[in-house]
C-alpha cells in the first residue's frame, strides 16, 4: 500500500466526493444537462430580487444560491441584468450590475458581476468568483 501525505489524500477525497456527486446527478452518459436559459434567468432575477428585499440566501428552498456579498450580510439596492447571458453547457452565464449599500453617510458601491445559473439537475445560482 502506497502512503498518500495529507495534502494529496484530502485532493483525491475531494476528487472522488466530486465523482460521485456528479455520478448521482443524474446525468447521462458524462454529459451535464443543457441549461434553460429562460428559466436559468427567471431563476437569478428571483435571487436577487430576494437578496434585495433582505431575505437570507437560503430563503429560497427551491435553489441552491452561493453569493458571498449576500451570504456575509451586503446589502443589496439595486441590481441590472447586462444583456441575455450566454449559454456554457449546463450553466448560464450572465453579467449583472450590483448596487451594494455602503456604510451610513457612503455612497453605495456598484460592482459588475458574472453568475452561473444551472437548471438542471436542479436550479443553482452561483456567483463566478473567477471572473469579474
Amino acid at each position: 500500500m502506497t502512503r498518500i501525505d495529507g495534502g494529496r489524500r484530502f485532493a483525491a477525497l475531494a476528487c472522488l466526493a466530486m465523482a460521485a456527486s456528479l455520478g448521482a446527478s443524474g446525468c447521462s452518459g458524462g454529459s451535464a444537462h443543457e441549461v434553460d436559459p429562460s428559466r436559468a434567468r427567471d431563476a437569478l432575477v428571483t435571487a436577487l430580487d430576494a437578496w434585495k428585499r433582505g431575505e437570507d440566501s437560503k430563503s429560497i428552498p427551491a435553489m441552491t444560491i452561493q453569493d458571498l456579498d449576500w451570504q456575509r450580510g451586503a446589502k443589496l439596492e439595486g441590481y441590472e441584468i447586462l444583456g441575455e447571458g450566454q449559454s456554457k453547457g449546463a450553466n448560464l452565464s450572465v453579467q449583472v450590475k450590483l448596487k451594494i449599500a455602503a456604510a451610513p453617510g457612503k455612497k453605495a458601491v456598484e460592482k459588475p458581476v458574472y453568475y452561473l445559473v444551472g437548471t438542471s439537475p436542479s436550479v443553482t445560482v452561483f456567483r463566478d468568483t473567477l471572473r469579474r
